[in-house]
């Protein structure tokens, strides 16, 4: 901006000079003309009419030079030629005056119309030929037949004029050359609260919402800084607003999390009796027993997916790392669910890694449960190591190596509203299923073996269970899982990538995770 305006100043300052250099030039070399011309016509007449008044008419060749002669003399040795029916005398014998004297002057002079001027340009050089017809002095002003023409040199005006030229061409330069230099004073002065709004502007688009913007003066700038200033004041308060509201709702959930354990907890104790005697109960009274239980469970899991959460967004998780063997751990996932013999596996040994293990398994379950429930068979796992190629960081794998598991169906995909918020809390792609969904399932498949499935809580934490956030596959989830496993993934330091129409159909979701190994047992 700052050169289209030193730019824009130059060329109006150039138009102007240049503007103004022919202006000058057309006034001052018609003055110097009007001048000339006035002379020459004044000067003319007045020695015409001296000479004239003791000439005697019809002249002869004699008489008619001496009489140009004498006008001649009066006019600064001026060409002078003196015409008179077939008689022409001119004051300078050896002067060519034919290619200056042009017959529109002569017939204009030999009308009788009073003194006559005009500009020619004999061989490359200005002259000025005034003529004028001769009347005799009585009252009616006569012409006598004798024309008189004086032919004045004009490159002396030239000369002027051009050197004029000259000097108003050179005074161009440095008034270009000042121009520059006040338009690059005024682009500063412009541009300068320019700049620092548009650097508050890039700090606010950063987060940094205390910025602000000095106001000076009252022109327009100074508006639109106070309006800055006022923009980001009511952003700022707004945003304090909505952080302390959300801080509010976290604390809401988590501390509601917090007392809905206990309770929850006895009323999984029950449930858990009456699912073990419902055998003895009456039909109707066994269907209530179990439906009481799948939803106590169901309960408990979204308590403790909430409570999850709820570390999350207070930062309060973190990693209870290990080294760990990825390939195991997978397995062990599946199998405590009861999914081995409905996945097909690929996954090679030796792959091992610094990470959670209980968190690792929350992703799995998360993973391969919406893959059983939404999905289409084969359901595969695939786990594989990728990168490398040298450098890479203290405690990660060499050139970067990253841990890749890949879970793939061949189900419908996911329409693409879907993909961007799949890992939306609380969101479900699937809008036709109920919360009695939950409810049938356990109904129709009983309740869970002991020790051959998770427990109402969802399972398991340090004792090796699955945690929170880990769905079982009962077709109903809190809509918080795929939210978990993604905290958990970057937790890591890695993500979860997202396939929504594989080439062959179906979708993949895929764990990336950084390849940390480390000597020792484990780290925190």
């Amino acid at each position: 901006m700052r050169v289209r305006l030193v730019v824009t100043f130059v060329l109006v300052a150039l138009l102007s000079a240049v503007t103004a250099t022919a202006l000058a030039y057309r006034d001052a070399r018609t003055a110097v003309l009007q001048r000339t011309q006035n002379t020459a016509v004044d000067d003319l007449r007045e020695r015409v009419a001296a000479v004239a008044a003791g000439f005697d008419l019809p002249p002869d060749q004699r008489s008619l030079s001496r009489f140009a002669a004498e006008v001649s003399e009066g006019l600064g040795a001026r060409i002078v030629v003196a015409r008179h029916q077939d008689l022409t005398a001119v004051s300078d014998a050896y002067a060519d005056t034919e290619g200056r004297i042009t017959a529109e002057l002569r017939a204009a002079v030999r009308a009788g119309d009073g003194t006559r001027f005009q500009r020619v340009e004999w061989r490359g050089e200005p002259y000025l030929v005034v003529g004028t017809p001769v009347t005799y002095a009585d009252g009616d002003r006569r012409t006598s037949g004798l024309e008189v023409f004086a032919i004045t040199d004009l490159r002396a005006e030239r000369d002027d004029t051009e050197a004029l030229l000259d000097s108003v061409r050179e005074g161009i330069v440095p008034v270009v050359a000042v121009a520059a230099l006040l338009a690059l004073l005024a682009a500063g002065t412009v541009l300068r609260p320019v700049r620092k709004l548009g650097r508050a502007t890039r700090e606010l688009a950063a987060g940094d919402l205390g910025s602000r913007v000095a106001v000076r003066g009252h022109d327009e700038l100074a508006d639109l800084a106070r309006t800055f200033n006022e923009t980001a004041g009511a952003l700022q308060s707004s945003d304090a607003e909505l952080r302390a509201q959300e801080a509010k709702a976290r604390r809401f959930v988590a501390d509601v999390s917090h007392e809905l354990r206990t309770p929850l907890a006895a009323m999984a104790m029950v449930a858990t009796v009456l699912e073990e005697d419902a055998d003895q109960l009456p039909p109707d009274a066994a269907r209530a027993a179990r439906t009481v239980g799948a939803e106590t469970a169901r309960l408990s899991r979204l308590v403790e997916d909430l409570m999850e959460i709820s570390r999350f967004d207070a930062g309060a998780a973190r990693l209870n790392a290990s080294e760990t063997d990825l390939a195991d751990t997978v397995r062990a996932s599946l199998a405590l669910r009861g999914w081995t013999d409905r996945v097909t596996l690929d996954l090679p040994e030796g792959v091992r890694a610094v990470v959670d293990r209980r968190r690792v398994d929350v992703i799995v379950a998360n993973l391969v449960g919406n893959a059983l429930r939404h999905g289409a068979p084969p359901v595969t796992v695939t786990l594989a190591v990728v990168g490398g190629g040298g450098g890479g960081a203290p405690g990660v794998g060499e050139g970067g190596e990253r841990v890749v598991l890949e879970v793939a169906d061949r189900g419908p995909g996911l329409p693409p509203e879907a993909r961007e918020r799949v890992f939306d809390r609380f969101y479900k792609a699937d809008e036709a299923r109920t919360r009695t969904t939950a409810a049938a399932t356990a109904t129709a498949t009983g309740p869970a073996a002991p020790g051959g499935g998770p427990g109402p809580g969802g399972g398991p934490g340090p004792d090796g269970g699955p945690g929170p956030g880990a769905g079982l596959d009962s077709g109903q989830g809190s809509g918080l899982g795929m939210a978990i496993a993604l905290e958990n993934a970057r937790l890591h330091g890695g993500t979860i990538e997202v396939e929504a129409q594989r080439p062959g159909g179906g979708a993949a979701f895929t764990l990336v995770l950084p390849l940390r190994r480390t000597d020792g047992e484990g780290e925190e």
